[in-house]
């Protein structure tokens, strides 16, 4: 058994982490707050460009652009979306499971990371970090969601990549975060059509018969939409993943809290144990002592 020494030295060191684990829980669910607020308020927008730009292509059979074509590359830019700190469970390794084991060749793969950890584990896995824009996730705005989606459209207009993808975690409640990987370029109408109802595929069946009427040339239109699109989404995905890493983090801190009570409880017992054993010690060596003098 342990002694009393080393119980005691544990259960301090114990008791430490745990009102650590509890002030960052606190932390977390404060800034969960804030943006659960900002996400849930995007989420709107971003939803209806993503449905207007899908249903612009679907009534625009025909229209031959760039950004809806793809480049030449065999290359493919990917927007990976993680923290810059650990302690939030799982959240970082669901997003880079969902492209290391997604089926994308990693090889082939450009990298724009808003997030330490992402970046780290898909150094390692091989793929090439085109870009690091890690501070913006701490506290995201549109101005640095427009200049990396700015980047990533030069790449994608000089043909040095062919695809965009957008790999985030989607907040859906404080427990439940559901990772996502999506491609923005070219734009795909297969994507909305899967997570569509039967009704709506019925309605955007007989809509898509009906084509889209421009006032002026079509490749003008798109020129200023679909940036605007990408933009949207990927400050919508900042957004987003800003609110599930809080969760995520929240969570994982308030386990850890858990368990941390119930090791202190443990030891606890074992402490008190310990010494009962020590004082019954102390009493059979008096109480010995006192027969042997007597």
């Amino acid at each position: 058994m342990a002694s009393m020494r080393d119980i005691k030295r544990r259960r301090s060191s114990i008791q430490s982490t745990g009102q650590i684990t509890r002030a960052m829980k606190l932390v977390a669910t404060v800034k969960l707050q804030k943006a659960r607020e900002k996400a849930e308020h995007t989420r709107p927008y971003s939803d209806g460009v993503y449905q207007t730009m899908q249903s612009i292509l679907e009534r625009s059979a025909g229209i031959r652009h760039p950004y809806l074509q793809g480049g030449g590359s065999g290359r493919k830019a990917v927007i990976v979306m993680t923290s810059n700190r650990g302690l939030a469970g799982g959240y970082n390794a669901n997003v880079v499971k969902l492209i290391t084991r997604g089926g994308l060749p990693l090889d082939q793969l450009d990298i724009y990371a808003a997030g330490k950890k992402g970046r780290e584990a898909l150094q390692r896995a091989g793929c090439h970090i085109r870009l690091d824009c890690s501070d913006m996730c701490e506290e995201p705005c549109y101005e640095d969601a427009a200049a990396l989606g700015k980047e990533a459209l030069a790449s994608f207009a000089r043909g040095e990549v062919g695809e965009i993808w957008l790999a985030y975690t989607s907040f859906v409640n404080t427990v439940v975060h559901q990772p996502k990987l999506i491609r923005l370029l070219p734009v795909s109408t297969e994507a909305s059509g899967q997570e569509k109802t039967a009704d709506s595929r019925e309605e955007t069946g007989s809509a898509a018969k009906l084509q889209m009427n421009y006032d002026t040339e079509e490749e003008s239109i798109l020129e200023m939409l679909i940036p605007k699109y990408i933009v949207s989404m990927i400050y919508g995905g900042l957004l987003e993943a800003s609110a599930s890493e809080n969760g995520a983090r929240m969570q994982a801190m308030d386990s850890a809290t858990g368990n941390a009570e119930e090791m202190l409880e443990d030891l606890t017992l074992l402490y008190n144990r310990a010494r009962q054993g020590a004082i019954t010690q102390e009493l059979t060596e008096i109480i010995g002592g006192a027969a042997a003098i007597g």
